[in-house]
């Protein structure tokens, strides 16, 4: 097995990257497998959210996304944010989410309210 070293830069990511590579095939590990794994990944995970972040998504995008990922159409927001002209202030940015709107989409979405506060 091999060992384990801090990932400091890009040849080191990737060479963690084929370190752990064949893990990913693999049905069962070794105690020490699973550990040398999970070990890995951490340092691999806390790399990639340094050298290569994530911007959360866009609030109205995200809920654009979810209402087609759930064949959702304007109308059936209307318990949610409001009347279909409500909803499309909303999307087209001449109305802010409210708070209570935040709740709602949150709760009945699923959209993480983290997300949904940046709009």
């Amino acid at each position: 097995m091999n060992q384990i070293k801090p990932i400091r830069n890009e040849q080191d990511y990737q060479t963690a990257l084929k370190i752990v590579e064949p893990f990913f095939d693999k049905e069962s590990f070794s105690t020490d497998e699973a550990d040398f794994f999970d070990v890995m990944i951490t340092l691999i995970e806390n790399y990639e959210s340094k050298h290569y972040p994530i911007d959360p998504p866009d609030p109205i995008e995200a809920i654009k996304f979810r209402m087609e990922q759930e064949g959702l159409s304007v109308k059936d927001l209307e318990n949610t944010i409001g009347k279909p002209n409500r909803v499309y202030e909303v999307f087209n940015r001449t109305r802010p989410l409210t708070l209570n709107m935040i709740r709602k989409i949150h709760k009945q979405m699923g959209i993480s309210a983290d997300v949904l506060i940046r709009a």
